[in-house]
């Protein structure tokens, strides 16, 4: 485990790559002893940061859901991130490509609750109930690590490697579909680069909601109504530069787009 000095060093590390759009060398290689405690201690520096400096938290993210990712990193569970009020991207909206790092694109669908979830012993039945709707949606994940050369420590100390997200505004009620078996396509320019089911997210991602909502009681916190949850993407994420167009379809949920500048 690190010391406070550690801890205050590497997110002052992260803190600057983010401010100044220069990656850092992973902290696993600059610190060695760092693990999974130390790592949400680092990004909680920053978080609360951030909300000193007037931001509010929005909702949560889940990362590393599916499967293959966890097994990539030699992890048996996910991670998490916390949104922020100044992540969100309007609909339609273009964003400036200088905002990120190393941005990449994903595709989830968005849970927005109506009532509070507060764990431990959360099950896929409660958060069927608390869930008000869901949306779909387009993360812009980015890493403040070169190179994406990433381990599971490195990514929970960059706050999940969130960066930004925007949300459909076509509204869905769970009662009209089956959360597992949504299926998905993430085009670039016009052009299909990913397909997948939102069954890849746990088999279904209410199941990363229940994880998330049993995973931060652990820490004395709950999810809020109005709070927005990204489950996890159920496709790979793919780069983006200035002048690409990405749009993701849902069945059933309708489409969301975003444009780089």
């Amino acid at each position: 485990m690190l010391n406070t000095e550690q801890l205050a060093a590497a997110a002052l590390a992260l803190w600057n790559a983010d401010e100044t759009k220069q990656v850092i060398s992973p902290l696993t290689e600059a610190y060695p002893e760092i693990d999974v405690v130390d790592a949400y201690g680092i990004q909680l520096l920053n978080i609360n940061k951030r909300l000193e400096a007037g931001a509010l938290v929005r909702g949560h993210k889940v990362g590393l859901s599916a499967k293959a990712m966890q097994q990539m990193l030699g992890v048996h569970e996910p991670d998490y991130g916390h949104l922020l009020d100044d992540m969100f991207v309007d609909e339609g909206a273009s964003i400036p490509i200088g905002r990120f790092c190393q941005p990449r694109a994903e595709i989830e669908v968005a849970f927005v609750l109506g009532r509070r979830l507060e764990g431990p012993g959360v099950t896929i039945a409660d958060v069927m109930r608390a869930t008000d709707y869901v949306l779909p949606s387009i993360e812009i994940v980015d890493s403040r690590v070169a190179d994406w050369k990433i381990k599971i420590q490195d990514t929970i100390a960059d706050n999940a490697s969130s960066a930004a997200l925007v949300l459909g505004g076509r509204p869905t009620r769970l009662h009209d579909i089956d959360p597992a078996l949504i299926g998905a396509t993430l085009r670039k320019n016009g052009e299909i680069v990913e397909t997948g089911c939102s069954g890849a997210v746990l088999g279904n991602p209410a199941i990363a909601v229940a994880w998330l909502a049993n995973k931060v009681a652990q820490f004395g916190v709950a999810l809020e109504p109005g709070h927005v949850i990204m489950p996890g993407s159920c496709t790979r994420m793919i780069p983006v530069v200035a002048g690409d167009h990405v749009r993701a379809d849902f069945d059933g949920l309708g489409h969301v787009a975003v444009r780089f500048v």
